[in-house]
């Protein structure tokens, strides 16, 4: 399985991005979806994940804020993310959970999100 995401960009305090990330490969076997952050000089946090059920959980900075949905017909996940804050400036990773035999953890390439004040 890869990963592309897409979507990125810079835009100003409480405007709106909607990220893309896009499976391809052998995806009957993805056990969710998972979008990660890394703000500058710091570590990579979970921001929001759906399951394969459709349920979702986020982090509590961006409840109302974000939301992430999935289209399992393109194996699609998108972030929305509306009334962005400076401090959500951060190099944005789509994730997945794989199995096949083993759990295989997988990165896509992250792309950057930036917001001024």
């Amino acid at each position: 399985v890869q990963l592309q995401a897409s979507g990125g960009g810079l835009v100003q305090a409480g405007g709106s991005l909607r990220l893309s990330c896009e499976a391809s490969g052998s995806t009957s076997s993805i056990l969710g979806f998972d979008w990660y952050r890394q703000p500058p000089g710091k570590q990579r946090d979970f921001v929001a994940g759906i399951g394969n059920s459709g349920r979702t959980n986020y982090e509590d900075s961006v409840k109302g804020r974000f939301t992430i949905s999935r289209d399992n017909a393109s194996n699609t996940v998108y972030l929305q993310m509306n009334s962005l804050k400076p401090e959500d400036t951060a190099v944005y990773y789509c994730h997945t959970l794989r199995f096949a035999g083993r759990i295989y953890d997988i990165w896509g390439q992250g792309t950057q999100v930036t917001v001024s004040s």
